[in-house]
């Protein structure tokens, strides 16, 4: 049984939300909400949200025990990036492109996959 929950659009880089995802990937729920919680990085609020929300899907749907969850799946994608404008001399303008991020956290249950 495997569980999602994905977050779009978030307005932080991909490359500085896969720090932190990287680091509770393939780690039991408990272990993974205390790394995120004590995570001084901007992309863990979004990242802990994420998390809480497969946690309550599996929760709610599934009628599953939360300490025999582990996280299965985690993944930051590129998400579409917002483009503004920066005037530069001449009557020029600058393409400034604020990345965004799709985040994917799939929990399972370790019974089922042994």
């Amino acid at each position: 049984m495997e569980t999602r929950a994905i977050s779009k659009y978030v307005r932080i880089s991909p490359r500085k939300a896969r720090l932190v995802v990287d680091a509770i990937r393939g780690k039991g729920v408990s272990e993974a909400l205390r790394i995120v919680h004590l995570s001084t990085k901007k992309a863990a609020t979004p990242i802990l949200k994420t998390l809480e929300s497969a946690i309550a899907n599996a929760e709610n749907n599934y009628d599953v025990d939360v300490d025999d969850l582990y996280i299965v799946k985690a993944t930051v994608d590129m998400g579409r990036a917002l483009r503004r404008l920066r005037p530069r001399a001449y009557g020029r303008a600058d393409i400034i492109r604020r990345p965004t991020s799709h985040i994917t956290i799939v929990v399972g249950d370790r019974e089922s996959e042994s």
